[in-house]
């Protein structure tokens, strides 16, 4: 007998409350088909009439007949998102970031996801290396697009050595599948320096722009290092002549893709992240190169599209709710000389305010790692207290909100904003990423709706 899938709440109006389905049911098939996770119940719930099989805690089943609209929910939520457990990774890359953590931390930080699920519901990316032929096989079938795909390279033999699995070369071929059948893809590289880069860089460019349009957009990351990588295979850092080399390379096919596909949604293609250009002590690229952001998770173009909102959000005339107020910024030592260009220009136009920016070097995982996303609080409170008295820091400390674990108030290193404010001695306010959220932060403005754009972590 199939277990079936434990409902964990029925929302109040739904369909399925007017049903009777209850909480503590199973729900089991639908329309004859037995649910194996989420995407088999969004796929089949994708119609007007449904039959769902529901069981109840004493066994009893009761078929339910239901007439909707076709993309009208049934109102009822399961213990897991996913509706089956997460798909563990079964690499070994030689740059997890993962690997790269020291003990004692939280138990969900070392999990190592690799779950095309994820991927098509949160955006995460995958390796393809842990899906067998059903799992293409349903990706295609139910469009489960777009599929974030993590390529590294598409040199067969180096990606079985930088992924430390024998099957990683194999599933290259999975790639070219998703492609012929138009899945659209997004995908990315996590350069290493000796490794992928350099003339097997041009190769993977080359091949992946063969799966053009369904291969959307490719971004460019450099490697993230810690200092905890004892008896971890040796990664060399990037310098600032490797940086203004890979930007040189990449802008370069830029050129010749964009020409080629004039006509396609990201005619430019593959993008470096500004991490590169940060390093390298270029300029950020115009907005025209970005294609319009489709890689702003990996870190493309946030620095460009921040500056672009904040301008906007000046220009429309937010009113300050006070005559004067001092607040501190916190962030990574990566942007914080960006954020003290912006800050600058909203000083300008509000000159009741006064913001202090401080990079917040990160002593935790080592210098190495300069984003903000990965700023724990006790870096973040040994720091700030070492300027001074509390009234130093002003009448508030700001922080991005990738500082902080995905709608929680919680650090990497399980202190909370509540513990930082009690060190500090002052309010802490979240400053959600866009620009507008940016100025309306510093004037002292309550945030616009949620804003899930995440900050670059170096991290697979």
């Amino acid at each position: 007998m199939t277990k079936g899938h434990k409902i964990s709440r029925v929302l109040p109006g739904s369909i399925a409350e007017e049903m009777g389905v209850e909480a503590g049911m199973y729900l089991i098939s639908i329309n004859g088909t037995v649910v194996e996770d989420v995407f088999d119940y969004r796929f089949l719930l994708d119609d007007e009439e449904v039959d769902v099989l529901i069981r109840e805690e004493n066994g009893d089943e009761t078929l339910l007949e239901i007439e909707k609209d076709a993309d009208e929910e049934l109102g009822i939520e399961f213990e897991s998102s996913l509706m089956d457990d997460y798909h563990r990774c079964s690499n070994r890359c030689i740059f997890c970031f993962i690997d790269q953590m020291p003990g004692g931390m939280r138990d969900t930080l070392y999990f190592k996801d690799d779950d095309s699920r994820l991927s098509f519901l949160q955006g995460n990316y995958v390796t393809l290396t842990n899906m067998s032929d059903h799992d293409i096989d349903r990706i295609i079938r139910y469009r489960m697009e777009p599929i974030n795909v993590s390529v590294h390279t598409t040199n067969p033999e180096l990606r079985v050595r930088m992924l430390g699995n024998r099957f990683a070369g194999r599933a290259l071929d999975k790639l070219r599948l998703l492609a012929e059948a138009d899945i659209l893809m997004n995908g990315q590289i996590v350069l290493c320096k000796g490794w992928n880069d350099g003339d097997e860089l041009d190769r993977t460019i080359r091949d992946l722009a063969k799966m053009r349009p369904a291969m959307q957009s490719v971004s460019i990351v450099p490697v993230g290092l810690t200092k905890f990588r004892d008896k971890l295979c040796h990664l060399e850092p990037f310098t600032a002549e490797d940086a203004a080399g890979v930007i040189d390379q990449v802008e370069a096919w830029q050129d010749i893709l964009a020409e080629e596909g004039a006509d396609l949604p990201s005619p430019h293609f593959i993008h470096a992240s500004d991490e590169w250009y940060i390093l390298a002590g270029r300029p950020m690229p115009t907005e025209e190169r970005y294609d319009g952001f489709p890689q702003l998770e990996n870190g493309v173009g946030m620095v460009r599209l921040l500056e672009n909102e904040t301008r906007e959000a000046l220009d429309a005339g937010l009113v300050m709710p006070s005559e004067a107020r001092r607040v501190t910024i916190a962030t990574g030592v990566l942007i914080s000389d960006y954020i003290r260009q912006f800050a600058d220009l909203v000083m300008e136009a509000y000159p009741g305010l006064s913001v202090r920016v401080v990079p917040i070097r990160n002593d935790f995982f080592g210098p190495m790692i300069t984003v903000s996303g990965l700023i724990t609080g006790q870096d973040l409170i040994a720091q700030l207290k070492a300027l001074g008295e509390k009234e130093a820091l002003g009448d508030a400390v700001l922080i991005p909100v990738n500082m902080l674990r995905m709608g929680e108030t919680v650090f990497l290193d399980d202190l909370t904003t509540a513990d930082v404010e009690e060190a500090l001695g002052v309010p802490v306010e979240v400053v959600w990423t866009s620009g507008e959220n940016f100025v309306r932060g510093l004037i002292g403005l309550p945030h616009t709706e949620l804003d899930d754009r995440q900050m670059y972590e170096s991290q697979e």
